[in-house]
């Protein structure tokens, strides 16, 4: 077990002991004097704090990813390199292309939130992506800009690879720093009673909740994160799960995709893509770059949020959870797994440790909606998915998924019994539409009424009967090869 938390702050080695478990990287960086990183939302929103983190992959190549330091703890570093806009420019004060295209295209007024979109162009433009409008925008919809537009951004990132290569530094020699700092021990930092925990494998979790039964999971933190910097609780000891070998990665087969718990929405992206068109969408649409690239596919299912976008799209497609406890592993489905609000049939000590995802078949129909006030990064009204099975024109299985329809996400049982037996057409799509009426009652609150959900919720219904009875439309209902 080790002690110290080790990470590289731009080529410089950080050593550190005392950590607080919930102290974000952002609070570090500005009581340390690094003051170019800003606090805006303080909750993963506005992208004023981004900051890109460096991880030497399996073949000894860097990978940066731009990920928002206000809602990151700084425990979570360990074994990783720390970029900031300080660190861009050249040492003889040349500016980084991404910088320097910004100054021409007049891309900053205030210049509050520039270097957060430093930082996510930059990890784009380290992804070696050509830039497309859709790409850039997808890059920075983390970022909020009030003053400047986005215009001239977007014009300096397409312009960012005219721009001279700035050396960036010996990444070969990072990568092997940062190997030799991943020394594969589980860590333990804190004082006294307040610990951050990080284990290597499942039975170091085991053990470490054995040690502190009351301790919180963490992985991404993109929920727990706003628990701290919003809600001001004490998590005296967090126990962070990305680190566990076991709870990573996508394995495929010909029926299957098994993620695991700890897989980041980013990492998955491809993968659920793979398996229909909407999904892709949808997750592409599951927050920012920046949230996609923490935020993890078991956290996700664990947290259980009624407006959980991830539960609907998996419900509907039948999948299972895998629960790995100090013992054993047992597998729910999904929708079993949520009893009531904040309410689970899982044990304290058991954790998401894999998503076991059914692929559709020839005979399977699905897709998925997402209705929001705005297109990025928002939070649902409505999530829905629905798959039906068909055999000779008839319904003889339907799985219809609601996400922001009830205290936890659930399957329209009765709509999809006015399914079952009866021909796919708009007459049993109606009487399905009815049976919802009936069986939803969803709340009011400041992202939809109530009769606007009701509404919503039998209108997607009719409109997957439509996307998927009209030729033009229904040759993207599958995508049958395998990832």
């Amino acid at each position: 077990m080790r002690h110290t938390l080790r990470f590289l702050l731009g080529d410089t080695l950080q050593e550190l002991t005392g950590v607080d478990p919930t102290q974000t990287v952002l609070a570090w960086l500005r009581a340390n004097g690094h003051t170019g990183t800003k606090e805006g939302c303080a909750e993963g929103d506005c992208g004023a704090c981004t900051v890109v983190i460096g991880r030497a992959d399996a073949d000894g190549a860097m990978v940066y990813r731009a990920l928002n330091a206000c809602i990151m703890f700084v425990g979570m570093l360990d074994g990783a390199q720390l970029l900031t806009v300080a660190h861009l420019a050249a040492a003889d004060g040349t500016l980084h292309p991404v910088q320097q295209a910004l100054v021409d295209h007049h891309g900053s007024q205030c210049g509050f939130c520039t270097p957060g979109f430093v930082m996510s162009l930059y990890s784009f433009y380290r992804s070696g992506q050509t830039p497309t409008r859709a790409g850039v925008s997808d890059a920075i919809a983390g970022n909020l800009c009030r003053c400047t537009g986005y215009r001239p951004i977007v014009d300096a990132a397409l312009c960012m690879h005219d721009y001279p290569v700035v050396d960036a530094g010996d990444t070969a020699a990072i990568a092997a720093r940062l190997r030799a700092l991943d020394d594969g021990e589980p860590m333990d930092v804190g004082d006294g009673d307040r610990r951050f925990i990080a284990p290597r494998d499942l039975a170091g979790v085991q053990q470490a909740l054995a040690r502190h039964p009351t301790a919180r999971l963490v992985a991404g933190g993109t929920d727990v994160g706003l628990w701290v910097t919003k809600q001001h609780r004490d998590l005296a000891v967090l126990i962070h799960l990305s680190r566990v070998s076991e709870l990573q990665g996508i394995a495929t087969s010909p029926t299957t995709l098994i993620i695991g718990g700890a897989t980041t929405h980013a990492t998955a992206l491809s993968g659920l893509a793979a398996l229909h068109a909407d999904i892709g969408e949808l997750f592409r649409r599951f927050g920012s770059c920046l949230i996609r690239n923490a935020s993890t596919v078991g956290g996700n299912i664990a947290n259980g949020s009624p407006i959980g976008d991830s539960m609907p799209v998996l419900i509907a497609l039948g999948a299972e959870v895998e629960l790995a406890g100090p013992v054993d592993r047992r597998r729910v489905v999904l929708e079993a797994l949520y009893r009531d609000y904040q309410e689970q049939a899982r044990a304290s000590n058991e954790l998401v440790a894999r998503i076991v995802v059914p692929r559709l078949s020839a005979n399977q129909r699905f897709g998925c909606y997402k209705l929001s006030k705005r297109f990025d990064q928002d939070i649902s009204a409505v999530c829905a998915a629905f798959r039906i099975t068909l055999d000779a024109g008839r319904v003889i299985e339907a799985r219809l998924a609601f996400g922001g329809m009830a205290a936890i996400p659930i399957r329209a049982r009765r709509a999809e019994a006015a399914l079952v037996g009866q021909a796919w057409n708009e007459a049993s799509v109606a009487a399905a539409r009815d049976a919802l009426a009936e069986e939803l009652s969803p709340i009011s609150d400041m992202r939809a009424s109530a009769s606007y959900r009701q509404r919503a919720a039998a209108q997607l219904l009719h409109r997957f009967w439509v996307e998927t009875t009209t030729p033009e439309t229904s040759t993207r209902v599958l995508a049958a090869e395998p990832v």
